[in-house]
């Protein structure tokens, strides 16, 4: 069992693809006089996540059908999903995204599975048989319905289903308020429930938000954890063998909740004493955590989970009753550490901190990239590393090569079945090494160019349709495609183009010849509050407007800006790309599978080394990749002596964006003062050398085209380590102790 949110995208193709079907559909379609190209760009994407970490469940559900565990996938079923951006005058706006508007063919409603979620009420003590029990009486109830979506795997019989839950108000609620002829109440009961699968990551800086995040997070937690109970019983008369079959992974802390849930079912409803209850929680929970910050730790407010949860605040408490007593004879009364450890954090507001308490139920505890493992144990969870330092390992993120190279890159994916003389790696990734053997091979390279010139033309004609931007195909594509923040520094790179772009106007029209032509892309969404990003993005527009409208520079420059990205834009993008920017501040980025993807399509990355940038290092090598910036150990050096003296370059950067020569000057002032303010959290200014000595080397490289060939055919090379199907394999023999179950074959 996996907890997941997913970014799933477009079904279709990959589905027909894993089947093995794909020829016969798309032949079956031109009978009909429709093109399987045609027919596939009308399905929306399935948003039903954020960023990197939903892409991630997505790949890994992907790889578990293939590799042909017995999985499930359990998510929420929101109607909207992450907004859709929209861009007005540069600005960013945010509108619904009402994916599932024409139904969502994929799904079978599955309308007998169903199973009450209770919030708000008291919790009341009884007597049952002579034994004190509690129970909790709810002030609302929500049914949870089950809408399943296969996932099938790659080369087997083998399809695993993804379950996401509806909230639907309770017939019995529903029935009393009409029989009553209270319709009022009972549409607002009706509307209250539905709004618990409604949005995706609502809003929560008011009291309103947070409370509807936390029931989202118990709603999905409750309604998966009755499936999963239910199914076991089924087969079993008592939980003696529960925790042989069952392996729950908490991926990050938003189903945390799922551990206080297990111990008030088994507690309260099986009966199970507190001790064997525990037994059981502990062998069956493990957790994979994503933050890489202290600040980055999900924490619920006491009075918060008191309010909607009563009983499953009590079995928190009770849970670090028992973990802090059990302390105090381990590492005897150091206050400061017991205060540290504890689930409940005290202070202004008393609080639960999530990762806290899955650390302490859970059997393993990862990181998802080797940087991120070291520095859980050395810096975020240091005292319980020291406490059960067998409990922590490492899962280095990965991607499948089915999504990335297969659906998305046709072209790229048959050259490389060429050369290798099988499609064999498509499910064994490992073979991709196979082609260091001929990365320096003239007609190899000529037909990398070609397949590379193809996905340009397809990337080229997108960004005229969408942007009116015509793109010259000689140029370098940059480009750098991620959520909108501070720490991913977007900003570093369009102070970058601006320097590009500086450099260009001040060069007699002799030397312009010797420029490499550059498209730099930039595409990502910034979260609704988050001011300072929308910021970039307005900047990224304004510098877009001058530079693309300049006659002096023509096709050495561009800038394009790619509104609403979403996995099927990353589908042409990707492919398209030559190089892609990978340049958090270093100790930001737990893991970042976006590098990942580029890296399978032979995009050379220009990057810090952070998160599993350092892995990919050690696959392709420092010479086939570009990288700069300040190394992790150096970071806090640097933030606690504070801002050398900024670069000539870098403030006359800033200083043009200050004066208005891209317009906006008072709205950008305080986007400037993040980098010249005095504090520079970030370290652009510092590191602004580094990445144009970085940007002048990838120059050098791209003007060979068959050195650039070569980095990029290693590059592909050496991405099978990064391949989602060895993560998943790591999972299921180091962490859930699971085998494959083949789907046994006809006669």
């Amino acid at each position: 069992m996996l907890f997941v949110i997913e970014l799933s995208g477009r079904s279709l193709s990959n589905s027909v693809i894993n089947l093995g079907i794909r020829d016969q559909y798309a032949d079956a379609l031109s009978q009909l006089g429709f093109e399987f190209e045609v027919l596939a760009e009308q399905e929306g994407d399935a948003a039903l996540g954020n960023g990197g970490l939903a892409r991630l469940s997505a790949c890994q559900m992907d790889s578990m059908a293939t590799l042909d565990y017995p999985a499930w996938g359990y998510g929420l079923r929101y109607e909207y999903g992450l907004f859709r951006q929209v861009i007005l005058d540069g600005f960013q706006h945010e509108q619904p995204d009402f994916w599932l508007n024409f139904g969502n063919p994929w799904e079978t409603e599955r309308v007998h599975v169903t199973y009450p979620v209770k919030f708000y009420g008291v919790v009341e003590e009884e007597n049952l048989n002579g034994e004190k029990c509690n129970v909790w009486i709810p002030g609302e109830v929500v049914e949870a319905v089950a809408y399943d979506n296969p996932i099938p795997g790659y080369g087997t019989r083998n399809t695993i289903t993804l379950r996401l839950w509806a909230g639907k108000p309770s017939d019995q609620h529903d029935m009393e308020a009409y029989n009553t002829g209270d319709y009022i109440n009972a549409v607002v009961c009706r509307q209250k429930a539905e709004n618990i699968s409604s949005v995706l990551y609502p809003d929560d800086r008011s009291f309103q938000g947070k409370e509807l995040r936390l029931k989202q997070q118990y709603f999905f937690v409750s309604a998966s954890i009755q499936d999963i109970i239910r199914r076991f019983k089924e087969a079993h008369s008592n939980f003696d063998e529960f925790p042989e079959k069952v392996a729950l992974q908490l991926n990050d802390t938003h189903p945390s909740l799922a551990i206080a849930e297990v111990m008030r079912v088994l507690v309260d409803k099986e009966h199970l004493g507190w001790n064997k209850a525990w037994d059981i929680a502990c062998k069956i929970f493990s957790f994979t955590i994503h933050a890489v910050i202290a600040e980055g730790l999900e924490k619920i407010p006491v009075d918060l989970l008191g309010s909607l949860l009563p009983r499953h605040l009590q079995i928190i408490y009770e849970i670090n009753f028992k973990f802090v007593e059990e302390l105090k004879k381990r590492i005897g009364l150091d206050y400061n550490r017991l205060s540290r450890m504890s689930i409940i954090e005290e202070g202004a507001v008393k609080s639960i901190r999530m990762a806290n308490l899955a650390i302490v139920c859970s059997h393993t505890v990862n990181g998802v990239s080797k940087v991120h493992s070291e520095l859980l144990k050395a810096k975020l969870f240091k005292d319980f590393y020291e406490l059960w330092p067998q409990k922590f390992q490492c899962k280095t993120n990965g991607v499948t090569q089915r999504r990335w190279i297969v659906v998305s890159n046709p072209s790229l994916c048959a050259l490389i079945s060429k050369w290798l003389g099988t499609e064999a790696w498509i499910r064994d990734v490992d073979l991709l090494t196979g082609l260091r053997a001929y990365a320096a091979d003239p007609d190899l390279q000529q037909e990398w160019m070609m397949v590379k010139k193809v996905n340009k033309m397809r990337l080229a004609e997108y960004i005229e349709a969408m942007s009116g931007v015509k793109v010259s195909l000689d140029a370098m594509f940059d480009v750098q495609t991620k959520r909108i923040h501070e720490y991913k520094r977007q900003l570093l790179n369009i102070l970058g183009i601006i320097h590009r772009y500086d450099c260009i106007k001040n060069m007699e029209k002799s030397q312009r010849s010797k420029v490499v032509p550059r498209v730099c892309i930039i595409g990502g969404k910034a979260a609704p509050g988050y001011e300072i990003a929308k910021k970039i993005i307005k900047l990224c527009h304004a510098v877009a407007e001058k530079i693309n409208n300049d006659t002096d520079v023509g096709d050495l420059l561009k800038l394009v800006f790619i509104p609403d990205y979403n996995v099927s834009v990353a589908e042409l993008v990707i492919p398209g790309a030559d190089l892609s920017q990978h340049i958090s501040t270093a100790g930001h980025e737990a893991s970042g599978t976006g590098s990942m993807k580029f890296l399978m399509n032979g995009c050379l990355l220009l990057a810090t080394e952070d998160g599993s940038t350092v892995e990919i290092v050690e696959e392709i090598g420092a010479d086939n990749l570009f990288l700069f910036g300040a190394k992790i150990h150096e970071v806090p050096k640097l933030r606690e002596e504070g801002s050398p003296k900024m670069p000539l370059q870098c403030a006359r950067v800033i200083r043009m964006v200050r004066d208005g020569y891209f317009g906006f000057k008072d709205y950008f002032e305080s986007l400037c003062d993040t980098v010249d303010g005095g504090k520079d959290f970030y370290l652009l200014g510092s590191d602004f050398e580094s990445y144009l000595e970085a940007q002048a080397a990838a120059d050098k490289a791209f003007a060979d085209p068959n050195k650039w060939t070569q980095m990029s055919i290693l590059s592909t090379a050496g991405s099978g380590r990064f391949s989602s199907d060895r993560t998943i394999r790591d999972y299921a023999e180091k962490t859930w102790g699971i085998e494959p179950c083949r789907f046994p074959s006809d006669g």
